[in-house]
């Protein structure tokens, strides 16, 4: 191992220990450290870290690349202190500008055709495995990495309830089921107790290996699936895996327009249903769907006739 490896693991080490989550430095920084490894350089350099952001990435700049710069300003810092020839990546270096991208928004038989793709997956409890993720996806709106992160006993089975813990933000919060959903979870958990009587993890979703799920294995999987279901095909943009979610909420929205509810008193529901921060990040799903813009715009128009004397 490196001196610079051995300082990447005492780095993360003591910002977790100082209660940071680093999900996205622990992602990356080992795959920088790894890039200076192969060019026999041991010291961070503001001339390495674009070197490494042009070879993952090439010469357009994304909304990747600034966080890639801010996970190396991090590690850099801490280095400063340990190898005074270290070179910190000045702020600003690179623009970081949030792109708003048009989500793709399923249909009940688009999401039916993609968990129909996974019986092309192997063997039946891999298959059972993302048949079942993509479809709780689609039910409840959680986030992957939530999904991912369902311990088996984070599952009230009386109650039809998931405790989901220490999420995006850190909070824990309580995601009911329709009897639909938990049946479905029980069918899976019969055929993994089956098949992975002792799992390595004690998380609900199990991979071949039976430990836990991990994104960057379930993102090109259900890309995998999306393409086989021929899913998205005419859209401007490919269907990811976060936009279950966004459908989800869309869908909602919809519904109470369609019913006649009152939307804004509801919002606040939805948002902590969904695990945001504030009403506001709620609100943003107004602008994913033309037809919801529309029923919205349609519900101010009317109340301000109502209002007119």
């Amino acid at each position: 191992m490196t001196g610079l490896r051995h300082a990447l693991d005492d780095y993360l080490r003591l910002r977790r220990s100082l209660g940071h989550k680093l999900a996205e430095a622990a992602w990356l920084l080992p795959d920088f450290v790894a890039f200076l490894d192969e060019r026999g350089q041991s010291t961070v350099t503001v001339a390495a870290a674009l070197a490494w952001l042009r070879a993952r990435e090439g010469e357009v700049v994304t909304t990747v690349s600034a966080r890639r710069i801010t996970a190396v300003r991090g590690f850099a810092r801490y280095l400063s202190g340990i190898d005074p020839a270290t070179e910190i990546p000045p702020l600003g270096l690179l623009p970081h500008r949030q792109r708003w991208r048009q989500p793709f928004i399923y249909s009940d038989a688009d999401v039916t055709a993609v968990m129909g793709q996974a019986d092309r997956l192997g063997p039946p409890l891999r298959a059972a495995t993302y048949r079942t993720l993509v479809g709780l996806l689609a039910a409840t709106g959680m986030r992957v990495g939530e999904a991912i992160k369902l311990d088996h006993d984070d599952i009230d089975w009386t109650e039809g309830v998931l405790r989901i813990r220490e999420t995006k933000f850190g909070k824990s919060r309580l995601v009911p089921l329709d009897a639909s959903g938990v049946d479905a979870l029980r069918r899976y958990d019969a055929l993994r107790d089956q098949d992975a009587p002792r799992p390595a993890d004690p998380s609900f979703f199990v991979s071949r290996t039976r430990k836990r799920l991990i994104c960057a294995v379930v993102a090109p999987t259900f890309r995998q699936m999306v393409t086989g279901a021929g899913v998205g095909t005419n859209a401007p943009k490919p269907p990811r895996l976060h936009d279950p979610r966004h459908t989800f909420a869309v869908g909602t929205l919809l519904a109470w327009y369609r019913n006649g509810a009152d939307v804004q008193a509801r919002i606040p529901s939805l948002s902590t249903y969904l695990g945001h921060r504030e009403p506001s990040s709620t609100y943003w799903y107004m602008s994913a769907a033309p037809e919801l813009l529309a029923l919205a715009a349609n519900r101010r128009e009317g109340i301000g006739k109502e209002a007119r004397p």
